[in-house]
């Protein structure tokens, strides 16, 4: 039996040093592993073990490399999912925090994310709960994120927690998926529709044009055929002053969307817009419930729990919302109440969480309505891309179809002047 020095994590994830006598150096990993400890170097005793002084040098360069590495930026709400989701089997399969954090540092490709993971292990190493450390990246975890790990471990079910914010991220991701993936479509039929467009008024009206002149003369044009041919002279003539236009407005939008009044403006339209608005008043509805329910059945106060659904809901006017339900509840009065005088929430929404408060069952409540909105969210976009497919295909058909009829009725006048001449 020989003696080894070690370097282990604890279930804690903090660091512990010592010796063990084992036959050799797998023997002396297997021992550690029994008692719980999660070896991270074991050395024979014999080649100089395992100093304190050389375990401080080491932890002290390992975190001034991660914060010489350190890598900015924002992070895709889909590399966060996969995190948190191997972050939460980890930790609930009984490897310690920090030992999790390294593991996902080592394999993850997303340099941001992996500087990130580091950063975080380096804080928590150091004597930091997980929820200070993720408090320190406020670009990458939202308010959200790091009130529901509080709460985690608070109560001591951070593994817990950790698997509800792993389902949250899935499904918040793939409801929002499933919304660009719908608005994506109109959006590249409409810059088809400008492309082909201005191809035809830039490009072949012009030509046709030119052999009108040549042969037709001074002989009129169809009424249709010269108005395609003005619009097309002035697109050639303005083409600039569209294009000033164009920026100017698209500038004075952002700068409206900026300002308060702007904000709300542009949210109340998108809950009540045609076509879209089901689309975003539903989607909305079900990121405040699931939102506020994932938040409360993990422990975090109501009151807290709202402000927080409050700051991520997203829509300035069910922000109004919720911050009156915040009122309501911070007075001992009922969540109902405001939720049905802002008339945004459908009396469904209302009467399940109703029923919710009365039978002391509102988070629950609240989750079931947000899978239920899921599934309307489904519908509603089902219903907007199976509405806007026709509409789209007839407007490009039209404005098309328009632009060839008017050349081809001058070419008729033409053909049938050159048979006539032949004959």
């Amino acid at each position: 039996m020989a003696n080894f020095d070690y370097i282990a994590l604890d279930a804690k994830g903090e660091e512990t040093t010592g010796s063990i006598k084992a036959s050799d150096e797998a023997d002396a990993i297997s021992q550690l592993r029994k008692s719980g400890l999660y070896p991270t170097q074991v050395v024979s005793a014999g080649k100089g073990g395992v100093s304190g002084e050389a375990k401080k040098k080491a932890r002290k360069g390992q975190k001034g490399k991660g914060k010489g590495s350190a890598v900015s930026g924002k992070i895709n709400g889909k590399v966060l999912m996969i995190f948190t989701r191997q972050l939460a089997t980890l930790v609930d399969a009984g490897l310690p925090l920090l030992r999790g954090l390294s593991v996902l540092g080592k394999q993850e490709t997303n340099k941001v994310m992996a500087s990130t993971i580091n950063h975080l292990a380096d804080s928590v190493a150091g004597g930091s709960t997980f929820s200070e450390s993720l408090g320190q990246h406020p670009k990458v975890f939202d308010k959200l994120y790091v009130n529901m790990v509080k709460a985690g471990e608070l109560g001591g079910v951070l593994e817990l927690v950790l698997i509800r914010l792993a389902e949250y991220s899935e499904k918040a991701q793939k409801l929002k998926n499933r919304i660009v993936a719908a608005m994506v479509y109109p959006i590249i039929v409409i810059v088809i529709a400008v492309g082909i467009l201005v191809f035809l008024m830039a490009v072949i009206v012009p030509r046709f044009e030119r052999i009108f002149e040549e042969m037709l003369g001074d002989k009129p044009l169809p009424a249709i055929t010269q108005v395609v041919i003005n619009m097309s002279r002035w697109i050639q003539d303005k083409w600039l002053i569209i294009l000033i236009i164009g920026a100017v407005l698209y500038a004075g939008w952002n700068v409206f969307a900026r300002t308060q009044a702007g904000r709300r403006v542009i949210d109340r339209g998108k809950l009540y817009f045609p076509v879209f608005g089901p689309v975003q008043l539903k989607s909305a509805i079900s990121r405040f419930t699931r939102t506020l329910g994932t938040l409360v059945t993990s422990g975090v106060p109501i009151l807290q729990a709202l402000n927080i659904t409050r700051d991520t809901a997203g829509n300035v006017i069910v922000s109004d919302a919720i911050e009156k339900v915040h009122e309501a509840v911070k007075e001992g009065e009922s969540v109902v109440a405001p939720l049905e005088a802002s008339r945004i929430f459908p009396p469904m929404v209302i009467s399940m969480v109703d029923v919710g408060e009365e039978t002391g069952q509102l988070p629950d409540m609240l989750l079931k309505i947000a899978d239920v909105y899921d599934d309307e969210v489904d519908n509603a976009v089902d219903a907007m891309t199976s509405l806007i497919e026709p509409i789209m295909i007839v407007l490009l058909a039209g404005i098309v179809g328009t632009i060839v009829i008017a050349l081809f009725m001058p070419m008729i006048s033409i053909i049938t002047e050159m048979n006539n001449q032949s004959g």
